[in-house]
Order: structure tokens, then C-alpha cells, then sequence
């Protein structure tokens, strides 16, 4: 057996609720919970990060091995365009 204190907002919208549904507030409360466990134990760590994987991507698939020729590149033509401006 469980106990748990709601604020009065949430027990009044959890007994509407419950008659809107035809259902027992326990019912209710049962249902709810079971849902949130299963969608909760569903989640994948691709599930969990999907709206952050490829985001900035760059669309090279050569970052991983030349990266450090990548950056040096970078540096050199920002240097050159700051000497070109002064």
C-alpha cells in the first residue's frame, strides 16, 4: 500500500479526471502510473538524445581522423584573412 499527499489543485483535477473517464481515482492513478513506467523503461539512449544527434553537423565524415589538420587549416586562412584586412 502506498500514501501520498497530493496539493488540492491536483486532487481536484485528478477526480475530475476520474469521472470524465468513468473510473476510480485509485484507478486512475494506477493506469497513470503504469504508463509513465513503461514509457520511461522504453527509452533508449538514442531515444533520450536523438533532438541532439547531427544538430551541428558538418556533413564531413573525415572529422575523427584529420581533425587536428582540419583546425590548423582553419587557423591558417583566419590568420591570412586578418592579414589581408590590416
Amino acid at each position: 500500500m502506498l500514501t501520498l499527499r497530493l496539493d488540492p489543485q491536483m486532487e481536484q483535477n485528478i477526480t475530475n479526471t476520474a469521472k470524465k473517464l468513468g473510473l476510480t481515482k485509485s484507478e486512475l492513478i494506477r493506469r497513470s502510473i503504469q504508463e509513465y513506467l513503461k514509457k520511461i523503461s522504453r527509452q533508449t539512449p538514442w531515444d533520450l538524445g536523438s533532438d541532439l544527434f547531427g544538430k551541428y553537423s558538418s556533413g564531413r565524415s573525415d572529422l575523427s581522423v584529420r581533425r587536428k589538420e582540419i583546425i590548423k587549416g582553419k587557423i591558417k586562412g583566419k590568420r591570412a584573412n586578418e592579414k589581408d584586412i590590416h
